[in-house]
């Protein structure tokens, strides 16, 4: 086999990819989620700087919200439990200071979303990976690493669970939003409410 074609092959290749984006918001002197826009048409974000450098924002879903404010108290449940001589996380925030006042310019829409966890610094990361189409390359895609203390983490967590509380109320029937003008409820066959 002929190595070299296959060496100019991969040159080539790496060379078209787009480069990767990666920022590192490193330590976060804030860090907050909120949503912006009407309850049924709300825009989430997740949103921190750090000193005097521009805030880094992403696009995210209201369910990825929910879902990572509810993996935030089990993820440093399971830190305190491996570490059992940390001081606990604080919940409290500052509601004035949680919000996010437009305009955004975010830097990409969240695909996926992870936690890690350095014991030497007692910092946590949070991780967001840019949502790709099945045509991209996954290596091409922006990240951005948020690292906070665990006390961020935990108000982030609980604002977080209410901006997501705070959008249409939900119908007790089938567990979808209502919209002000009514409820199309396929548990009362379909009867608006």
């Amino acid at each position: 086999m002929d190595l070299s074609k296959f060496a100019f092959f991969w040159f080539w290749y790496t060379r078209r990819m787009p480069p990767r984006i990666e920022i590192e918001v490193d330590p976060c002197e804030h860090i907050t989620a909120d949503a912006i826009g009407q309850p049924g048409q709300r825009v989430f974000y997740i949103h921190a700087w750090k000193n005097s450098d521009p805030a880094v924002t992403v696009l995210i879903e209201k369910a990825q919200l929910q879902s990572l404010a509810i993996g935030i108290e089990q993820f440093l449940a399971d830190v305190a439990r491996q570490n059992p001589d940390l001081p606990e996380a604080s919940p409290n925030y500052d509601e004035d200071k949680m919000h996010i006042h437009p305009p955004v310019d975010p830097q990409f829409r969240v695909g996926e979303i992870g936690l890690a966890y350095d014991s030497a610094r007692d910092q946590v990361m949070l991780l967001a990976r840019e949502l790709l189409t099945e045509e991209q390359d996954p290596e091409s895609g922006a990240l951005v690493r948020y690292w906070c203390t665990r006390s961020q983490l935990r108000a982030f967590s609980r604002w977080g669970m209410e901006v997501v509380s705070r959008g249409r109320p939900i119908c007790p029937q089938c567990g979808q939003p209502e919209e002000p003008e009514g409820h199309f409820c396929p548990k009362k066959n379909g009867h608006f409410h």
